[in-house]
């Protein structure tokens, strides 16, 4: 399993750093058919091939996801879209 790692510091209040989560996964949702449910305030991930969460704390966005073998491939077009939806909403 490929992984994928990344940490963005942010400025919002929880519940702002939610709402531009939940934009993001509405996209990839859309992009990518990933499902998504809350609990706490770590947004889990999935669909066949990918797991992964979103964890909100109070100063950070912490991104993880394992891929499979085929997405594995694509790991740095999944990396760059992942940071482009960060650099949107948290810079």
């Amino acid at each position: 399993m490929t992984q994928i790692d990344i940490r963005r510091q942010h400025g919002h209040s929880i519940k702002k750093a939610k709402a531009a989560v939940n934009e993001t996964a509405a996209a990839f949702a859309e992009k990518f058919d990933i499902k998504s449910k809350w609990s706490g305030n770590t947004l889990k991930f999935n669909r066949p091939g990918v797991e992964g969460a979103i964890r909100i704390t109070e100063n950070e966005i912490h991104v993880t996801a394992e891929l499979g073998f085929l997405l594995g491939m694509l790991k740095p077009a999944i990396e760059r879209e992942i940071e482009r939806h960060l650099d949107a909403h948290f810079r």
